[in-house]
């Protein structure tokens, strides 16, 4: 293991890499704080981009570096101007806000730097103790196992539905499944659902599908905000001063740090949980933690209440990793893409990538310290100054994404059906948004469909049946795991209509 673990640091520390993590952090930083662009969209239009550079390494180390980069600069919008770039950061506007209208933004974005800063670290930390831990399963897994256990990844997507949408995400994760089966499969030679379309034969290629989900309707809410008067640009992106925190207001947020960093990274763990969910409860346990007139000052300008979320977000974001290379399972949506960028690279992502392929394993792990350094190094004494993207008008952002979502769909295959494709899956993935669908879940089935399919045929081979099932005790204990998933929020919405 210590020899695996120096590889990677060889390997992520070499001259190339630490500029692409570098180069990562800084685009994440700067897209995050854009309003309307989130972590999904910016790392499904860097794919395309960053798949040709050709070293896996150096390409997870940037897509990484792209992810938790929005997640940290996301914070600076929420603060400065009470409009989240990313949902998960929408806690930090709470207390981040009220404190930019005290005239304490210098202040706000100090404090929102150094808990993400903690948070990442201490996530990072926890990572290397947990990825081996689980990556040790390795030898135990055969097709029936990833069989099951893409089974569980499929059903934990009713942790991407909102209330009352737990049949809405399946019937996605459905459509996704189905979108897989488009093509030949490495099981039957002959192409399937391809329409009689020769540029159909090899499959619905994934980079196209997630820029056709995400990035297409980014652009197309941009346009309709700029009809609707919004145009972007702001007052607030103001010179910032004030930057330092005193030892008492340290000390306070010191304990929140820590407590959050652990929690938001258990909670990244959890497949289908997200940074998202971890900003929310990181701040609703902070504040009943808090002492009665401590809790007075939530939602009023208050340093924890600013913490807490921060934290949380970027623990969690790093804990989002575990399930992707150990196990296979996408912990978020852009996870989600990131595993299809694993499968694009041609790398399986699962208990085996550690060992057979140990230097992308680690060397994503330790990018992470160098990553976090940058982003304190950004979200500090540049901060005044990227904070001037704030004032970019959103007339500009919508041909820059459109244009890297065209050119990204049609890199990829140098054909012109993928333009039209990306276009259908745009219009598609529009008309669910205002239908209220979640769209990772149809993502992520069609990023498993394969996996899914290929380790399904094998199994039953191997058993000659399905009593493989029943046969193997970690299967089945997969299986009905993945059942209790599905069952589970079924009957907990239809308890709570039958109450109402």
């Amino acid at each position: 293991m210590w020899d695996q673990m120096l590889l990677g640091i060889q390997t992520a520390f070499t001259l190339q890499n630490m500029l692409f993590a570098a180069l990562g952090c800084f685009i994440g930083t700067i897209i995050g704080m854009l309003p309307g662009l989130g972590p999904m969209s910016v790392v499904a239009i860097m794919i395309p981009v960053s798949i040709q550079i050709g070293d896996p390494s150096t390409t997870l180390i940037l897509l990484a570096g792209v992810y938790y980069g929005a997640i940290f600069g996301g914070s600076t919008s929420s603060i400065l101007i009470n409009a989240p770039g990313e949902a998960a950061v929408v806690a930090t506007s709470f207390d981040g806000y009220p404190m930019t209208r005290k005239g304490q933004a210098g202040k706000a974005l100090t404090i929102a730097a150094i808990s993400s800063f903690a948070g990442g670290t201490i996530g990072a930390i926890l990572l290397m103790g947990f990825a081996p831990a689980l990556a040790s399963f390795a030898i135990l897994f055969w097709s029936a196992e990833y069989f099951a256990l893409m089974l569980v990844g499929l059903s934990a997507v009713a942790a991407f539905a909102g209330k009352g949408k737990v049949l809405k995400a399946l019937m996605m994760t459905l459509l996704g499944l189905m979108l897989a089966t488009v093509g030949e499969s490495s099981l039957f030679n002959a192409p399937r659902f391809t329409l009689g379309l020769l540029d159909l034969q090899s499959g619905i290629h994934f980079v196209t599908l997630a820029m056709g989900l995400f990035a297409v309707p980014e652009a197309f809410f941009l346009a309709l905000d700029v009809l609707r008067g919004k145009k972007g640009g702001s007052k607030e992106a103001r010179e910032i001063s004030n930057l330092r925190i005193n030892v008492k207001e340290a000390k306070t947020i010191a304990p929140v740090i820590g407590r959050q960093s652990i929690q938001g990274f258990l909670i990244g763990v959890m497949p289908g949980a997200g940074a998202t969910i971890a900003s929310f409860l990181g701040y609703a346990v902070e504040r009943n933690l808090a002492k009665p007139e401590e809790r007075k000052e939530f939602g009023e300008g208050s340093i924890k209440g600013l913490a807490a979320p921060e934290t949380a977000n970027n623990a969690a974001s790093t804990g989002s990793f575990v399930p992707l290379l150990t196990l296979g399972i996408p912990g978020s949506g852009t996870t989600a893409i990131l595993l299809g960028a694993l499968i694009a690279l041609n790398l399986q992502p699962g208990p085996l990538l550690l060992q057979d392929r140990p230097e992308v394993f680690w060397s994503v792990i330790f990018s992470m310290y160098f990553g976090n350094v940058i982003l304190l190094i950004l979200n500090l004494p540049l901060v005044p100054y990227i904070a001037k993207i704030l004032a970019v008008p959103r007339t500009y952002l919508i041909p820059f994404v459109l244009f890297f979502a065209m050119a990204g769909a049609y890199i990829g295959q140098n054909n012109a059906t993928e333009l039209l494709l990306l276009l259908g899956f745009g219009v598609f993935a529009i008309l669910m948004r205002f239908a209220d669908y979640p769209l990772p879940p149809m993502l992520i089935g069609f990023v498993l469909g394969q996996l899914f399919e290929d380790n399904f045929g094998r199994a039953i081979r191997n058993a000659n049946g399905i009593q493989f099932i029943w046969e193997r005790p970690m299967t089945l204990i997969l299986i009905v795991s993945a059942a209790v998933f599905i069952i589970y929020p079924l009957l907990r919405d239809w308890m709570a209509n039958k109450r109402k």
